[in-house]
């Protein structure tokens, strides 16, 4: 499909088979056709310093150029201490500079956060929300998305094993797509 169509999917966690990775690939799954998902890594990418701005590092370039084109984001992120983790944060610092060179800006926007707790990541979600309204993300307000127990969800293969949730899945995602063509850049 061509980048008229592309969202790009951030995972918050690194590790390689982190619950959130899970539940990305199982989003993507779940997705109704008519957009394509690409997970862009965050894992490389240095810590933002405004004084590289002028000699970028070559992940700092991938990583916007492949989040750039997009007229979608995604989030699937733990919550770490009430708030994003670091190198999702990281991330989102480095696609918004250099300062008025965001790759972020317009795009359509939501956000799942997930945890082994109850309470699925409430304060992930809000932080990462608050970040997104400054960087002029458009986030989906409904369904919220907040997935606790995520531990209970997936076998060793990564493959969602309770309905309830896989049906929760598909239904975001319906409603994601929906968001995104009513925010789809026209021209």
């Amino acid at each position: 499909m061509s980048e008229s169509g592309k969202i790009a999917v951030i995972v918050g966690s690194l590790r390689k088979n982190a619950f959130s990775r899970f539940t990305a690939q199982a989003l993507i799954a779940a997705a109704p056709a008519g957009l394509t998902y690409q997970i862009v890594e965050i894992g490389a990418l240095p810590l933002y310093n405004a004084d590289d701005d002028p000699a970028p590092p070559a992940a700092w370039v991938s990583f916007r150029d492949q989040v750039k084109p997009a007229i979608g984001v995604l989030f699937v992120t733990p919550e770490y201490n009430r708030s994003v983790p670091a190198g999702l944060k990281n991330a989102i610092d480095v696609g918004s500079r250099p300062y008025g060179q965001s790759v972020w800006g317009g795009k359509a926007g939501a956000v799942m956060t997930i945890s082994p707790g109850g309470i699925g990541g409430f304060g992930a979600n809000h932080h990462l929300r608050q970040s997104m309204v400054f960087l002029n993300v458009l986030m989906m307000q409904q369904p919220e998305a907040y997935v606790g127990g995520i531990a209970g969800v997936f076998d060793e293969a990564g493959k969602v094993t309770n309905e309830g949730t896989l049906g929760f899945f598909k239904t975001f995602m319906t409603a994601y797509a929906a968001w995104v063509e009513t925010h789809r850049p026209r021209g």
